[in-house]
């Protein structure tokens, strides 16, 4: 087992390399509500489950429904989710990850990657 300084300078190392994700080109900036909408996004996304625009909604207990809402149509004017319509029920909307997103877990997945082969 690695000794406590070890694995704080790898979280250190880790929160460092994700700043600088953050403050690549082809990432658009997030404010921290948007980064937290995607983050729970990508939870469900990453459990195979379809994620609904309502779901998202009610996911947050410290901002208002339409306050969420407006951080949606944010990361979807951002290029980070699309919003697919149900076949049988048009009042029900899909919340789906773009390529952006994708790549951008992606780096996130290689800053973790680099963070432990510090250790």
């Amino acid at each position: 087992m690695k000794n406590t300084n070890e694995m704080a300078c790898a979280a250190l190392r880790f929160l460092n390399l994700i700043t600088a994700i953050r403050t690549l080109p082809t990432i658009p900036s997030l404010d921290p509500l948007e980064e937290r909408v995607l983050m729970a996004l990508a939870q469900n996304w990453a459990t195979g489950i379809a994620v609904t625009v309502m779901m998202i909604l009610s996911t947050f207990n410290d901002a208002s429904p339409s306050t969420v809402h407006r951080r949606l149509k944010s990361l979807k004017q951002k290029g980070l989710i699309t919003m697919r319509e149900d076949e049988n029920d048009n009042r029900t909307k899909y919340v789906e990850p773009t390529d952006l997103t994708n790549n951008y877990f992606n780096e996130i997945g290689k800053c973790m990657a680099a963070a432990a082969k510090a250790l």
